[in-house]
């Protein structure tokens, strides 16, 4: 009789020295007094009150992940990762307080299923539009006179564009582009002769995107986007940048700043009246764009996007959440 009994006593008391030895209060207490530190006053109750409001902010902050697809109008769209609440982080972080308000919410990132390197070969006109980032696309195809100073304005803005080069341009000034790698902007390619893309033959294609990722390769990088000059692409284009493991890029805002007749207000007033989340935005260094650069750049920020290049918009990454001190 007394054996049954204890049988019967034996399951239900293993369960609840298992249960007090893995929760999380008892798991930090036992790390407390690894380290040496005061060792807590410990109290059950408070501690599963703590656990409830995580898991209800928890709910509440969860964002799903979003997954690349291609838009009827925009064609690839890339993929924006979701956002969750690591628990037993954000757990473990509160209890080191004194007070356990604000609770000190701990996020990690959760990528989409889709990503756009599996749409393949298609165009991309736009980051996604949950992502408050933009990016300046700086295609290069002549002259120097209004580079340097569009450099010092990047700079003193703190912002990092993507310079589409020209091959031409860049056999000649090799020294010019090393310059923008060293000031961490990003280099994508512009082909080499700036022809009409779609009225060449395949082979043309080939030579002119190789000719110029071969001059890029020699400043020590490689370029993961390409630039059809005019915008100018059909479906050869495309397979061939996508052979090379180049994405074909084009643009969402353009500011027309190779018109003479376009002026610095009209520029700003175009980007001010057409930029959002994701916008990709054409311009090339001319003088009515270096004139409108810094009050572009301070439309761009007021509006509350975040400013960088191209690689850095059509990544999935977040832009990282600023803490809001809120507790449930």
């Amino acid at each position: 009789m007394v054996r049954r009994l204890q049988k019967r006593w034996l399951i239900p008391v293993m369960i609840i020295v298992w249960l007090a030895a893995y929760s999380p209060s008892v798991t930090a207490y036992v790390q407390t007094v690894k380290s040496g530190a005061p060792k807590p006053v410990f109290n059950l109750r408070q501690d599963h009150e703590l656990q409830k409001m995580i898991e209800q902010g928890a709910r509440v902050r969860y964002e799903p992940p979003v997954n690349a697809r291609v838009d009827r109008v925009w064609k690839a769209i890339p993929g924006y990762n979701g956002i969750e609440v690591d628990q037993d982080a954000t757990y473990r972080l509160t209890v080191k307080q004194k007070k356990k308000k604000p609770i000190r919410w701990v996020y990690r990132e959760v990528a989409p299923q889709v990503t756009m390197d599996q749409l393949g070969a298609q165009p991309i006109y736009r980051g996604n539009e949950k992502k408050p980032m933009v990016a300046f696309m700086i295609n290069v195809a002549w002259g120097t006179k209004h580079l340097p100073r569009m450099l010092e304005i990047l700079k003193e803005e703190g912002v990092h564009a993507t310079f589409f080069l020209d091959g031409s341009w860049l056999k000649k000034h090799p020294n010019r582009a090393k310059k923008l790698i060293r000031e961490g902007h990003e280099i994508g390619n512009h082909g080499y002769s700036h022809p009409m893309m779609s009225r060449v033959s395949r082979q043309r294609v080939q030579s002119e995107i190789r000719k110029t990722e071969d001059l890029i390769n020699q400043l020590g990088v490689s370029s993961h986007y390409f630039a059809p000059p005019a915008g100018d692409f059909n479906r050869i284009v495309l397979e061939e940048a996508h052979q090379m493991k180049m994405k074909t890029v084009l643009w969402t805002v353009d500011t027309v700043d190779w018109r003479k007749s376009v002026t610095p207000e009209m520029i700003n007033q175009r980007v001010a009246n057409k930029v959002s989340n994701g916008s990709l935005i054409l311009m090339h260094p001319t003088s009515r764009t270096v004139e409108a650069l810094p009050k572009m750049i301070r439309t761009i920020k007021k509006k509350g996007l975040k400013l960088g290049t191209v690689d850095e918009v059509l990544s999935p990454r977040r832009v990282k959440p600023v803490e809001d001190g809120k507790s449930f």
